[in-house]
């Protein structure tokens, strides 16, 4: 019985979730699933796409980015040198946090493998939340597949607080559909 309870509480979680859909063109799709509702800006360039997401609650003070690229050759073809790439990308942010160390963890994904490292912003910690200053920061590397790796960042003031966890929701629980390669 509790197993059936929570496949209706996860299925009917997504029914009710805003859909967001990256149309990768031959590549395929990205489909997150938002709990809440949130604000979608995206653009195409330069080979590159770019989604971000923002709280339609103006008192929610967090935001989300994704950047889909699509790189020539697979440099992350195994976990352990992605894990590496997130801590050096990350570094320069690491040396002015709390943390002072950039240390990856794992994703939780459906699709492919991902790490982030997440940063705390000293002159924020402990102070009243203000409108576009984020005491966290998250940032992160996704390898979908070898033509497809997307960069992740959310902000927000803290780990726990709803926006965050709705985010970080969106995407481990985001969904690749495998397009038509020729």
């Amino acid at each position: 019985m509790k197993k059936i309870f929570a496949c209706f509480i996860l299925f009917g979680g997504i029914a009710w979730a805003q859909v967001e859909t990256i149309d990768l063109g031959a590549r395929g799709a990205l489909t997150l699933y938002l709990a809440g509702e949130w604000q979608t800006n995206s653009t195409s360039m330069a080979g590159q796409f770019t989604l971000t997401l923002t709280p339609k609650n103006e008192s929610a003070n967090a935001s989300g980015t994704m950047v889909v690229s699509f790189p020539d050759m697979d440099r992350f073809d195994t976990k352990a040198r992605l894990k590496l790439r997130v801590e050096a990308d990350a570094y320069g942010l690491a040396e002015g946090s709390v943390e002072k160390k950039a240390v990856a963890k794992e994703l939780t994904l459906t699709t492919g493998y991902g790490f982030y490292c997440s940063f705390t912003d000293p002159a924020l910690r402990g102070k009243p939340s203000q409108p576009g200053n984020y005491k966290i920061m998250m940032v992160g590397k996704i390898r979908v597949n070898p033509e497809v790796l997307v960069d992740v960042q959310i902000m927000a003031d803290g780990i726990r607080d709803e926006p965050y966890q709705q985010l970080l929701g969106a995407i481990e629980g985001m969904e690749f559909t495998p397009g038509r390669r020729r």
